[in-house]
């Protein structure tokens, strides 16, 4: 089926905006029927007042949580130079990533 570029008006603002075929292409690939009834624009402020702000999985943030604080460390297996999310203790060994994947395999 050929997808052809759509004039719609939106149901919050009354602007029109333009429902692309690629767009269009994956509502269709995703199973959707209905058409988008607000712009971009509108459906984004609505996502923020929904989510707090959030914005959606690209954020990453979560619920409004502060950045993660990052303490620097050294890998106990290969030496490298990394960051944690937890400060380090004495006696305790920290990996870098690429090491703490290849040590929870190993269990």
């Amino acid at each position: 089926m050929a997808f052809q570029d759509k004039s719609l008006q939106c149901s919050d603002c009354g602007t029109t905006f333009t429902f692309t075929a690629g767009e269009q292409e994956f509502f269709d690939s995703k199973g959707y029927t209905n058409e988008p009834k607000r712009c971009p624009e509108c459906r984004q402020s609505r996502k923020s007042e929904r989510y707090g702000g959030r914005g959606g999985s690209s954020s990453g943030s979560g619920y409004n949580r502060a950045p993660r604080q990052m303490f620097p460390a050294v890998c106990a297996e290969c030496g490298k130079e990394t960051e944690v999310p937890f400060e380090p203790r004495e006696g305790r060994p920290v990996y870098c990533s690429d090491c703490y994947s290849k040590t929870r395999q190993s269990r």
